[in-house]
């Protein structure tokens, strides 16, 4: 069976991005944590697919929060090539966890869209929900990543101790899990480590108020335990070339974190872009198209 090439990128859609901005990555990126859900993408969801594709970005998957934006991750990856999402419920909404919301999310794991269970874990920074409810909706969506053999996409703020207690407990019973937007220290990315979990980056990394201390961790995450993300369209990196309009951040950007990440591990962008791609594909079983 033959397979239709790939659409080029409509050039004719408007690319708000200015010209320095417009990177291009020297391999294939995977995105694996776009909230392309939000509304901010309302209006011109083609033309950021568009621009994203051009920037070498052929994969994105699509952050399920909760059973509406889950829900609407799917429809957008069944109308669109090159999409996949996953589906759980942040730390944030913990509270609502009940048996119709279980029931949905089981669901939804069926789909063949879902690659994920999440975005789910524990928040203890903002709380809000407690951190009584958070355990509780945590621990009955790895009871769910475990039934559905899914990875684990997750959430963890401020909570590593008891983050990597609970993920020990059930280690035997998950498949894959990774951490996503990790901004934690030394001590709980070794403890992740010794769990075997993968590690997502964003451009947390080019924050100079916060994220400097990540510099000095990225040499400490195996290539094969180590993805690249947007988490679009929050965490606009702050050390862009030029300023962006809205200040939106968006997939296409992503080239710019890969060649961040790349200088303080002291590889090649090109050598980032194809390591993180391959294990991208590898944790969400995203088969080449």
């Amino acid at each position: 069976m033959s397979v239709p090439d790939k659409p080029a990128p409509d050039e004719t859609l408007p690319n708000p991005l200015p010209e320095p901005l417009r990177f291009h990555s020297p391999a294939p990126l995977v995105d694996i944590g776009a909230n392309l859900t939000h509304e901010s993408f309302t209006h011109d969801i083609d033309a950021t697919l568009a621009r994203a594709r051009a920037a070498g970005v052929e994969t994105l998957i699509l952050t399920g929060t909760d059973r509406e934006h889950a829900e609407q991750a799917v429809a957008l990856c069944q109308a669109h090539e090159g999409l996949y999402a996953t589906a759980g419920i942040h730390p944030h909404q913990a509270s609502e966890w009940g048996p119709e919301l279980e029931a949905a999310m089981a669901e939804l794991h069926q789909k063949p869209q879902v690659v994920a269970v999440g975005e789910c874990g524990l928040d203890f920074n903002r709380n809000f929900s407690t951190p009584a409810e958070q355990e509780r909706a945590f621990e009955a969506q790895l009871a769910l990543a475990a039934e559905s053999g899914l990875p684990l996409f997750l959430h963890e703020r401020d909570a590593g101790a008891r983050m990597r207690d609970i993920l020990g407990a059930w280690r035997d019973d998950i498949s894959r899990a990774v951490i996503h937007c990790f901004t934690a220290d030394r001590e709980t990315l070794h403890g992740y480590r010794d769990l075997d979990l993968h590690i997502g980056l964003t451009g947390w990394i080019c924050d100079e108020r916060r994220g400097h201390h990540l510099r000095d961790l990225v040499g400490d995450i195996a290539a094969n335990r180590l993805m690249v993300e947007t988490d679009c369209p929050y965490l606009l990196p702050r050390n862009l070339p030029a300023k962006l309009k809205g200040r939106r951040h968006e997939p296409a950007l992503l080239p710019w974190i890969v060649r961040e990440i790349a200088h303080w591990r002291g590889e090649s962008e090109a050598e980032l872009a194809a390591s993180s791609t391959a294990t991208a594909r590898a944790f969400f079983d995203i088969k080449e198209s």
